[in-house]
């Protein structure tokens, strides 16, 4: 069974950074494509940011140039780390495994960060 846990949330000052882990469990995240979503408050889930098993990322608009998406292969574990945080990054992020041959989705928890002074 697939399983993916995230940690790292909290609350922060704007310009703060913050960085969230995501380790995966029952699947190589270096087989498949794990990305990272945002949900706000009373608004749809949106991807914030993606990494293939090739190593290709991919960012959305709002987190270019602040946020960056990394791997360690060793510890099956996803990193987002997320610089000049503003209050628009509030909301629940969760970490996504696109499992290649099928296609399926295996979803976290979420972690909540909220970005306030």
């Amino acid at each position: 069974q697939v399983q993916l846990v995230e940690s790292g949330g909290g609350l922060v000052q704007p310009g703060g950074s913050l960085r969230l882990s995501c380790v995966a469990s029952g699947r190589k995240i270096s087989d498949n494509t794990m990305a990272w979503y945002r949900q706000a408050p009373g608004k749809q889930r949106e991807l914030v940011c993606l990494i293939t098993r090739s190593g290709v990322t991919n960012y959305a608009d709002s987190a270019k140039g602040r946020f960056s998406i990394s791997r360690d292969n060793a510890k099956n574990t996803v990193f987002l780390q997320m610089n000049s945080l503003k209050p628009e990054d509030t909301g629940v992020y969760y970490c996504n495994l696109v499992e290649y041959y099928t296609g399926n989705r295996v979803w976290g928890q979420g972690t909540l960060d909220t970005v306030s002074s």
